[in-house]
């Protein structure tokens, strides 16, 4: 799909912003039948696993499910003594409903805002990324630039996730689906910064 050119420089243009976020990524894997459970136990240890298509967020880590009893949780890295839910080791209580798997190195992550992200990627998204249909708080896997992306709607903008291996490719398209709308220079956000909303 591809979307119209805009007249004007990109210094007339409002902007959209492509971000590199720096986190631990922990994927949360349910065992048959005791998905609920495994829910109830990150409930009692202050962490909300959303239900499928659908995020939660709070100051400091974002959990998002696109696979039905699957989620990834994003968090702060740890220091190197930390202990807590971006640990494996901090999950082996819940072992019995499920488990926990390290996917920090298997992720790349971006996060692309500004007024003109969702036609950045109506150029290459399969999803209908209209506000009324793809609001802040849905999570969705698909396929933009030919390769496997997960996306969510987050107070800040739209959350990208591909895999490691893919990641160049698709940071290079994105910059160039971007350009014409008025890149702006790219920085380092956290996941705090994720769960901000644009205008504060």
């Amino acid at each position: 799909m591809s979307g119209p050119e805009y007249p004007g420089s990109p210094a007339e243009l409002p902007g959209v912003r492509v971000d590199e976020c720096t986190m631990g990524v922990v994927e949360i894997i349910a065992r048959p039948g005791r998905a609920g459970e495994l829910v109830e136990i990150a409930r009692g240890r202050g962490i909300e696993l959303p239900t499928f298509g659908r995020i939660a967020y709070s100051s400091d880590r974002l959990a998002l499910c696109v696979r039905p009893d699957r989620w990834l949780l994003l968090l702060a890295p740890p220091a190197p003594a930390a202990s807590g839910p971006d640990r494996v080791d901090w999950w082996e209580s819940a072992a019995q409903a499920g488990a926990a798997v390290d996917q920090s190195s298997a992720w790349a992550t971006l996060l692309l805002a500004g007024p003109r992200s969702r036609e950045v990627l109506a150029r290459g998204c399969r999803l209908d990324l209209d506000p009324l249909l793809f609001p802040v708080g849905l999570a969705a896997a698909t396929i933009m630039a030919q390769v496997p992306v997960i996306l969510a709607a987050v107070p800040s903008g739209l959350l990208l996730l591909t895999s490691a291996s893919t990641a160049r490719h698709f940071r290079e398209w994105l910059a160039a689906a971007a350009k014409p709308f008025g890149l702006m220079p790219q920085s380092i956000i956290s996941v705090a910064d994720l769960c901000r909303s644009e205008s504060g």
